[in-house]
């Protein structure tokens, strides 16, 4: 149990590193939380720094995801300190609890007063490493949605949303036999409802018409 522990907590803590508001400060000497949507995450850097700084962002972020689930959780060895019921074998189990963990470090992280982004980037960063497949098609789908409204947000609800009905499509539709589908399925509906909980502010503005729209050439001074 210690040692499953010890994943958690290094994992949260590897999430919660406040990429963003390191960038701003190192960029231009800024809290990227007082500017723009006050959100620090890699829009809202894009937003006021330009879209080099909120890709950069952007990637670091995903890359927490991805460190949880590739290093952290490989800390792991032995058995479970539990029963394991999932269909998953136990490292996949562990690299699933660290990729959560590191996600709810993002967004409420210890380095910040518990004011980060809204975990969008570092859970692509662990869900590409799970269920790959799903998570190219939701890339793709985020593309095409800020590419025609430019709506990050409103891409990032649709890529969580995509990602579930990805698979169940796949493993439904097409008879694709994907891996412990019963049990992956609903730890991807709750990731996805995380996300899409975290822009709930993001829904109102979008349903009021005051959302912003991002720009790829227009860099705020």
């Amino acid at each position: 149990m210690f040692l499953l522990a010890t994943i958690i907590i290094l994992s949260y803590l590897v999430g919660s590193i406040p990429t963003s508001i390191i960038v701003t400060k190192l960029a231009k000497g800024i809290d990227i939380r007082n500017y723009g949507s006050g959100n620090a995450g890699g829009t809202n850097v894009m937003r006021v720094l330009g879209w080099k700084h909120g890709v950069l962002v952007i990637i670091l972020d995903a890359l927490k995801g991805v460190l949880a689930v590739v290093v952290v959780a490989r800390l792991h060895y032995g058995s479970m300190p539990f029963n394991n019921a999932t269909p998953f074998d136990d490292f996949t189990l562990v690299q699933i609890i660290a990729g959560i963990s590191a996600v709810i470090g993002h967004i409420w992280t210890v380095f910040a007063g518990f004011r980060g982004g809204k975990g969008i980037a570092t859970a692509l960063g662990m869900l590409l490493m799970i269920t790959t497949v799903d998570m190219l098609i939701a890339i793709g789908a985020f593309i095409i949605v800020v590419s025609i409204s430019r709506y990050v947000s409103l891409g990032s609800i649709v890529g969580a949303i995509v990602v579930p009905l990805a698979l169940v499509i796949r493993e439904n539709i097409f008879n694709v036999n994907v891996p412990s589908y019963n049990t992956l399925l609903p730890f991807v509906i709750a990731v996805s409802l995380l996300v899409i909980f975290t822009h709930r502010k993001n829904v109102v503005r979008l349903l009021n018409g005051n959302e912003h729209k991002v720009s790829f050439s227009k860099k705020k001074k």
